[in-house]
């Protein structure tokens, strides 16, 4: 009894077995290699799957999503004899799981060595300038290499990236040296830049200031002549309303004089020619009222300070200095000042 429940037993895991084995669940985006005593059957796809159990085994599992593979770097030799370290990332996707399980051994190291020489071609043909500002340049170059020799590998390269480029640790600081030193120059050229636009504002304002002072200062003249214009003419309006005579005007024009002769460093000063006529005007007017005043002289010679009567002169200056002395021809008269008598 016990024998025949020891053989069911075993029985019943070889099934079970066997049933693992022909039940293959293979993941989305996966394949799998199939293989009939160590020769290629077929590629087992996404989903369940049915294989022979103890016949059929299956090889590989190839993953079929685009994979990141960053490479460590590269010394390259450029054109002009200098060596560059180079860092590259590879991005590439499993298109055929047969291929890259059957055409080469190891795929990821054959990308590797392939991108590495195939770099060392393509920097070889560069200086070290053109090799730091070339970048999409050597992408395409090298993608358009990896693209065609790894197709029949099952390989698709989708994009291939210089993630570094360094320079000897020379070179390095003569490009530092020479950024800082276009950076100066920017700067310097940004300062004056900014200085002469300064200037040019300030010019600018100056011109629009003096323009709009110079603008007041004409309208402050023409209001000015225009309201010394309305003065006069109203003080002209109203000396024709009042109608003065000839003795006022006279009277008025002699009151003037001694604003004349005002300041002590005149020592010469115009006698008008209008004086005679004011002179008449005002000797008729006292004459009129009181049968003439003495010390006027209306005709005669021209007279010296200090003596009455004489051609037309007005009494005796007296002792006091510099009296000024009355010409109807407006000549020139000076103006003496004598020392004071104590």
């Amino acid at each position: 009894m016990q024998p025949i429940i020891i053989v069911l037993i075993i029985l019943v895991v070889l099934v079970f077995i066997a049933l693992i084995k022909t039940i293959q669940v293979i993941p989305q985006a996966s394949a799998a290699i199939v293989e009939r005593f160590g020769r290629y059957t077929r590629t087992l796809n996404a989903g369940l799957n049915i294989v022979v159990p103890f016949i059929d085994s299956i090889r590989n599992r190839i993953d079929l999503r685009e994979q990141v593979v960053p490479f460590p770097p590269q010394p390259v030799i450029t054109q002009d004899n200098l060596v560059v370290n180079i860092d590259t990332v590879i991005y590439y996707q499993v298109t055929d799981a047969r291929a890259a399980t059957y055409e080469v051994a190891s795929y990821i190291q054959a990308i590797e060595q392939l991108t590495v020489t195939t770099l060392r071609n393509i920097i070889g043909g560069m200086d070290l300038e053109r090799t730091l500002t070339s970048r999409e340049e050597i992408n395409a170059a090298l993608r358009g290499v990896l693209d065609e020799a790894t197709g029949k590998w099952g390989i698709r390269v989708n994009r291939v990236e210089l993630k570094a480029i360094e320079p000897p640790t020379s070179i390095q600081d003569s490009m530092e040296k020479q950024m800082r030193a276009d950076r100066d120059k920017r700067a310097a050229i940004l300062t004056a830049e900014g200085i002469r636009q300064s200037q040019i504002l300030t010019a600018e304002g100056e011109k629009q200031s003096a323009i709009l002072r110079a603008e007041g200062e004409s309208k402050a003249a023409a209001l000015r002549a225009e309201g010394e214009a309305q003065a006069v003419r109203t003080v002209f309006e109203a000396i024709h309303a009042g109608d003065p005579d000839q003795k006022l005007l006279s009277y008025q024009y002699l009151q003037m004089l001694p604003k004349i002769a005002e300041g002590d460093a005149n020592k010469l000063w115009i006698v008008p020619s209008e004086i005679g006529d004011a002179l008449k005007g005002l000797s008729g007017a006292f004459g009129n009222l009181d049968g003439g005043a003495p010390g006027f002289n209306t005709g005669g010679n021209g007279g010296n300070g200090g003596n009455g009567g004489n051609g037309g002169n007005e009494g005796n200056s007296g002792n006091g200095g510099g009296a000024g002395v009355v010409n109807p021809r407006g000549a020139a008269v000076e103006r003496r000042e004598e020392p004071p008598v104590y």
